[in-house]
């Protein structure tokens, strides 16, 4: 009884303890103004990173976490999405598509849906956190100027109204008032019950083609992309065409 009494105190602890953070770290979503001015640093944020470099990248792949790798043919909207024994090639629009599980074809209809619908929300995550900054001008987007005490930043609030697998989410980005590079990006999603969680945007990747894309986001835990590379030529792409099974 004894040990039965010390454990539910430690939970009553621990549950206060998580309240109270919960009340000091989280944010209330800021309004902005819409406008000229987000608009204006939507574009001065695009041209910092090179948007239109990436634009013309066709094939790219990464390593998210640790945890997924993933090969993502831009000009066709397919991807190759692998994990632990799985390997799904999905078609992005029609999220149709084929799956082995240790190098087995996947036939069992229920099973192959579970596995696409699986392979859609780690791409969408994935490719979320691999660029973003690509994505501020998506169909159902909407642009914020939010004014920032911090005199070298300005921030630009990007709300996904539709589309992806979470609409609704909020992303408020921090951006050099100089140089136009986003340094940090708060986060209000369903997948986080606390808002206004910060990312650091950092690491710094260069493409052959000079897009730039950040490799590492620090906050309470550290996500890295990983083995990143990619190529304007999909022929240059060193690998077997392995989306011909899409065809």
């Amino acid at each position: 009884m004894k040990i039965l009494k010390w454990i539910i105190i430690i939970l009553i602890v621990l549950g206060l303890i998580g309240y109270v953070s919960y009340l000091v770290i989280d944010e209330d979503l800021p309004q902005g103004e819409k406008g000229e001015k987000a608009e204006q640093l939507a574009d001065k944020m695009l041209a910092a990173v090179n948007d239109s470099a990436w634009q013309e990248i066709a094939i790219v792949e990464w390593d998210f976490a640790g945890k997924h790798h993933l090969v993502w043919d831009k000009d066709r909207h397919w991807a190759k999405v692998s994990w632990e024994n799985y390997d799904v090639f999905i078609k992005l629009d029609s999220k149709k598509g084929v799956a082995f599980a240790k190098g087995k074809k996947v036939e069992r209809d229920e099973v192959l849906n579970q596995l696409l619908k699986d392979a859609y929300a780690y791409w969408a995550n994935d490719s979320f956190w691999l660029n973003p900054i690509t994505k501020v001008r998506d169909a159902g987007t909407e642009r914020r100027y939010v004014a920032q005490n911090n005199e070298n930043l300005e921030g630009l609030l990007i709300t996904y109204k539709s589309g992806g697998v979470t609409p609704g989410d909020s992303y408020l980005w921090l951006i050099n008032k100089e140089t136009g590079m986003p340094e940090f990006v708060k986060m209000w999603v369903q997948i986080i019950p606390v808002g206004g969680i910060k990312f650091s945007w950092e690491n710094w990747h260069t493409t052959s083609g000079g897009a730039k894309i950040s490799q590492t986001h620090k906050s309470f835990f550290t996500i890295n992309i990983d083995e990143l590379d990619t190529w304007t030529n999909a022929k240059e792409y060193p690998n077997i065409d392995e989306f011909i099974i899409l065809e």
